[in-house]
């Protein structure tokens, strides 16, 4: 078989409706969309309006508040943490921090910097630079023997993800 022997299987491609060419082409003259109203017009966007009616999206209400400069940070619990060390994907003798973790594939992105959470158990003696901690997850990085950081969220690590 040669490149130019190569071709699709019979219906895989479907040539595009061509409204509007004609009588003869059962599409042509409203091209489809039926006989005058606002639809059969170009420029058209009706998305929420329901004829006069107090659109759905205005009769429901509203609740909370969303805050434009709120963080948010990944979370990462403890028990991940020492999966990955005993996977050997984390070096116990370097510090952890973000960057590590992230090309360790133990946090997925940054997002506004990466937070410790105290769920499972720590074993290893680890030096954690994150952006957050709860206050258990520091005490069980201490029990261990380890200790934990806490650096600025930098504006660039919301920039970089």
């Amino acid at each position: 078989m040669k490149l130019n022997q190569l071709s699709d299987n019979p219906g895989a491609r479907k040539a595009r409706k061509r409204v509007g060419r004609g009588i003869g082409s059962g599409t042509g003259k409203t091209g489809g969309r039926g006989q005058k109203g606002q639809k059969s017009r170009s420029g058209v966007a009706i998305k929420g309006f329901e004829g006069g009616q107090m659109p759905l999206y205005r009769r429901l209400p509203k609740r909370g508040f969303f805050n434009p400069n709120g963080k948010e940070y990944q979370e990462l619990n403890l028990g991940k943490l020492e999966t990955a060390v005993s996977a050997g994907k984390i070096d116990a003798a370097k510090p952890v921090t973000e960057k590590a973790l992230l090309e360790a594939g133990v946090v997925r992105r940054r997002l506004s910097g990466v937070r410790l959470l105290a769920k499972g158990e720590l074993k290893a003696k680890l030096q954690i630079e994150v952006t957050g901690a709860s206050k258990a997850a520091i005490a069980a990085v201490e029990k261990a023997g380890g200790t934990v950081s806490l650096i600025a969220a930098s504006k660039q690590a919301d920039a970089s993800t």
